[in-house]
């Protein structure tokens, strides 16, 4: 019996031909077509305001007055970044926030995967204690610490220092737990393979833990990196001296005035100190997107 192309027949147990339903070909790719174009239009939605901001940096001030809506600059100016650079010295403050952010990534790439590893893969007494500790301290809102936090960096007397830029976030609840939660999925027989072979504590977490640990170091040196970059009200509190400033203080300081601001060099700015970030996480996202796939399988 020969099969038509209509029609296809497939053999039961017993022996019966049977005819079964041809498959539907045309839904996958409607389907797929209408996701791709919802992505596109969310995509297109997101980048609206940052395409924007880069492009109305080049406008003066009196052409963003008349048209706040418009998008090409009908006379493009370098006016705007010639200023950061010639007239407010952005260089230094880019120099302080460079230095925080990684003074402070550094931080907690270490000390995060201390903790986490100690949390996740040893045994001593309060342990428990200790890792609740670290859920309330995730759960509590920053600004509950800030003014006990001042006061101790100021009797200290680290105001207007970098210690006490980035020595307070050296190490963050969020990084110890994201640290612990990837390092619970690590098998416990290679640790205790290399504990038979003589290896310590520190060379074990050194040797066989940290290589391991890629993906969620990126994605805890980009969350650190992004937090330190854009922190703007520690910085405005510690840092009263204007050679302490920091990007996010010095574009609120200088950009607006009493009377007015100016958007054209609030834009400018803007998109100086975003800049990094975007190429940070260019340079890091496949790192991001494996490790966050790797907690949505766990």
């Amino acid at each position: 019996m020969t099969i038509s192309e209509d029609t296809r027949l497939a053999l039961e147990p017993d022996g019966r031909a049977t005819p079964t339903r041809p498959r539907r070909r045309g839904g996958r790719p409607v389907r797929q077509g209408l996701i791709y174009s919802a992505l596109i239009v969310a995509g297109a939605a997101t980048m609206l305001p940052f395409v924007w901001m880069v492009l109305s940096s080049f406008k003066t001030q009196g052409e963003i007055l008349r048209n706040p809506t418009g998008f090409l600059p009908s006379d493009p100016t370098w006016g705007n970044y010639a200023k950061w650079f010639s007239e407010l010295n952005i260089q230094e403050f880019f120099v302080n926030s460079l230095l925080v952010a990684v003074v402070t990534v550094l931080g907690n790439l270490a000390f995060c995967s201390m903790v986490g590893y100690a949390l996740a893969k040893m045994d001593f007494p309060g342990k428990r204690v200790l890792f609740v500790l670290v859920m309330i301290t995730l759960m509590t809102p920053g600004v509950v610490t800030f003014v006990p936090l001042f006061v101790l960096v100021s009797k200290l007397g680290l105001v207007s220092t970098y210690p006490a830029l980035f020595l307070p976030f050296l190490t963050t609840p969020l990084g110890v737990f994201l640290m612990r939660q990837f390092m619970l999925g690590i098998p416990d027989s290679l640790i205790e393979a290399a504990r038979v072979d003589g290896a310590g504590e520190v060379r074990t977490f050194a040797r066989i833990v940290l290589p391991l640990c890629g993906p969620p170091l990126a994605t805890l040196g980009i969350l650190t990196f992004l937090g330190s970059w854009n922190n703007f009200l520690w910085p405005l509190v510690a840092a009263q001296s204007e050679d302490k400033y920091t990007l996010p203080v010095a574009l609120s300081l200088f950009s607006t005035g009493q009377d007015a601001t100016d958007y054209g060099l609030l834009l400018a700015g803007s998109v100086l100190v975003i800049t990094p970030i975007v190429a940070l996480f260019v340079s890091l996202q496949r790192f991001f997107i494996q490790s966050v796939a790797s907690a949505g399988i766990k």
